[in-house]
């Protein structure tokens, strides 16, 4: 069970925390594009889902930073997870680290793949950032404010803009998974009636949402909570949210769920302003 925290954190802490963030984020997807144009193996997990060089390298990088600047904070990464390595306590807050989503995409030589690095407090993210190394786009989140970073190819901080969710138009943009489209998905994107379909991969699908470029992402696929987190938190950041079927907020740090596994997440649907009406 998740125990509430109830002392604020400072938003110039916050603010401390995120340019951490991004200085990992940029210096994980440089090692990410090192791999991506060199090429690597692709290893099996036990879920039998794809891992490579770039994951483990990634992960390396961030867990490394964070520990350095955070030693009393707890770390979630995907890889050290799928090794068995999870910490025993989560109550309050941790990081939920995922080092290279969309495996799927790097592996087939698509360029929607990511970055991502999260806080959660009390089972909310918060803090996050989300950097497509391939593409150059970046987005960070805090509390009341959500950016799209400017990054030059090698990789530095060039500029930033603030952005937020826009009110939902019509037809509807809706975005969806590349790589893990469900019949479930398709008969909801169906009853919305006529929509723009936005299909990309990994984290950017919050990001696209976050940066007023689509309305409404669907998923009624399996995710885990490092696969969202920090797309989750820029989103939410921007003035959107991530709900789950029954329309409670999606929340995170789930652990011995009766009919899933540690971390994973339900079905949800993650909107902008007035897009929930729809949904």
């Amino acid at each position: 069970m998740l125990k509430t925290n109830t002392k604020p954190a400072a938003a110039s802490d916050d603010e401390a925390m995120l340019a951490v963030f991004e200085r990992l984020a940029l210096d994980a997807g440089r090692e990410v594009m090192r791999v991506f144009k060199a090429g690597c193996a692709v290893d099996s997990k036990a879920d039998f889902s794809p891992v490579t060089e770039a994951d483990r390298e990634s992960e390396t990088i961030i867990l490394a930073g964070l520990r350095a600047a955070y030693p009393d904070i707890p770390c979630v990464a995907e890889e050290e997870v799928a090794a068995g390595i999870v910490p025993p306590d989560l109550d309050g807050a941790f990081f939920l680290i995922d080092p290279l989503d969309g495996t799927k995409e790097f592996v087939n030589r698509r360029t929607d793949f990511t970055v991502n690095i999260a806080l959660i407090r009390d089972g909310v993210p918060e803090v996050g950032v989300v950097f497509a190394p391939c593409s150059g786009r970046f987005f960070s989140g805090r509390p009341g404010r959500a950016e799209a970073i400017e990054v030059d190819g090698d990789f530095r901080i060039v500029g930033r803009r603030r952005i937020s969710v826009r009110t939902a138009v019509t037809p509807l943009a809706v975005v969806a998974s590349r790589s893990h489209n469900t019949p479930e998905t398709e008969a909801f994107i169906r009853d919305l009636g006529a929509a723009e379909i936005v299909s990309v991969g990994s984290s950017l699908k919050f990001c696209l949402l976050a940066a007023a470029e689509a309305d409404i992402y669907p998923r009624f696929g399996r995710t885990m909570e490092w696969d969202t987190a920090a797309g989750d938190a820029v989103l939410r950041a921007a003035g959107g949210m991530t709900r789950t079927l029954d329309g409670a907020p999606l929340t995170y740090g789930k652990r011995e769920q009766s009919d899933d596994a540690d971390f994973a997440n339900p079905h949800f649907i993650a909107s902008g302003k007035a897009a929930e009406a729809n949904a």
